[in-house]
């Protein structure tokens, strides 16, 4: 999991040093270059459900390998791009449907083999995309500088095919979906073919509240979590700051995330707080830290925009650690896959819209003040969303639902 995220997550967060680029030589407006790290995050999420279905039907093993490919293919192709459309459809769709075969199969593998110290491994297994992030940006600058905004992705693309290797090494375990033998000559009805495919996908999720309310909390934050990520770099290059300094912005922002995914996984695990409690302040912090951001322009201080983004950079690793630590608590550890793939879905209309709505902002106001106000707001706004949860205000955790087996669905 520390490899494969950091190559999903940690270059997909460094794709910012493309952003200049591509604005330049395509000479598009910022909001129609947007949509290009918008559409790859959208599709990673959108394809998700298609991610934990397939582990769920067959093994994860598979899955992630073939995940990888996918990745690397999309970057690979986008490296001939002519037209914004072909980056869409190669860097947003192949390759974010790549990392959606690799990102949620690896978070559930996790999940499912960790039950004290679940949090403090997912903030271990997250703490690559801090560490690539740190690594990446003055890394991306280096090879475009050096090979062009082509070269480069072209070495992004063979560098995604470490993901397959990753994969190859997933411990292969039995699928605990794996349907009864039926009478060998009966066949399958439509009825059944489709009860099949909703179990794979645990659709019975959308009709449970809190799994509901919780979803629409993260769908919300999400429109402005990647914000900065995406026109950080720009913002800081607006202000005057040189190209390597817009990039180590960035990178010193990963290595806060580093210390704030590990730091926020072990404090969680010594059980002083519940968990949606950490989630929902972490959440609070990173919007009130990214409606800051503009204040480094205002005043022209590089030290200040470091601080700003510092501050933001470990509240935002918090955050990653512990909103997927939640949901096996709310849905249950045995349906944490279908739970993860529903949850990414739902949430890839925000993450679809939220950086081109940022780059819009940009561009009828002249700089990046109400995007990332806009963007800090949304996260507040899913903050307050989690404090209407069942039980959110009590001081222990509800114990988290069981799935009814078929016998006890029948004597009910």
């Amino acid at each position: 999991m520390f490899i494969s995220t950091s190559l999903v997550f940690g270059l997909m967060r460094s794709l910012g040093i493309f952003f200049v680029e591509f604005v330049h030589y395509f000479e598009e407006s910022a909001q129609a270059i947007s949509w290009i790290s918008s559409t790859g995050l959208a599709a990673q999420q959108f394809f998700s459900p298609l991610g934990a279905a397939l582990c769920n039907a067959f093994n994860a093993r598979l899955v992630v390998m073939t995940g990888g490919c996918l990745a690397a293919l999309g970057l690979i192709l986008a490296s001939q791009a002519t037209s914004l459309v072909h980056l869409y459809l190669t860097m947003g769709v192949v390759s974010g449907l790549g990392w959606a075969l690799v990102f949620t199969p690896m978070v559930a593998t996790v999940m499912a083999n960790f039950t004290r110290r679940r949090a403090l491994a997912l903030g271990l297994g997250f703490s690559s995309i801090g560490l690539s992030s740190f690594a990446f940006n003055p890394l991306f600058q280096l090879l475009v500088e050096t090979y062009a905004w082509r070269g480069a992705l072209l070495i992004l693309g063979g560098l995604s095919l470490n993901i397959v290797p990753c994969g190859a090494l997933i411990r292969p375990q039995r699928s605990p979906k794996t349907p009864a033998k039926a009478d060998s000559q009966s066949k399958s009805s439509c009825a059944d073919i489709l009860h099949r495919v909703s179990s794979h996908l645990e659709l019975s999720l959308l009709r449970e509240r809190p799994y509901l309310t919780y979803t629409l909390a993260v769908t919300l934050f999400n429109v402005g979590y990647f914000v900065p990520y995406f026109h950080l770099v720009a913002h800081s290059r607006q202000s005057g700051f040189s190209e390597y300094q817009a990039a180590f912005v960035m990178s010193a922002a990963g290595a806060t995330d580093i210390l704030g995914r590990i730091v926020s996984g072990w404090f969680s695990d010594l059980g002083h707080f519940r968990l949606i409690h950490l989630v929902s302040l972490w959440t609070a912090l990173a919007g009130v830290f990214i409606m800051l951001l503009p204040v480094s322009s205002l005043a022209g201080s590089y030290a200040v925009l470091m601080l700003i983004s510092l501050l933001y950079g470990f509240c935002s690793g918090a955050l990653t650690s512990l909103v997927f630590a939640v949901v096996p608590m709310i849905v249950g550890v045995e349906r944490v896959m279908g739970g993860l793939g529903l949850l990414q879905l739902i949430e890839s209309g925000a993450g679809l819209l939220g950086a081109p709505l940022s780059g819009w902002l940009k561009d009828i106001t002249g700089n990046y003040v109400a995007s990332f106000m806009v963007a800090g707001s949304f996260l507040l706004l899913g903050s307050l969303t989690m404090a209407t949860l069942p039980h959110y205000f009590s001081c222990t955790d509800p114990p988290p639902p069981q799935r009814r087996s078929l016998a006890d669905k029948s004597n009910s």
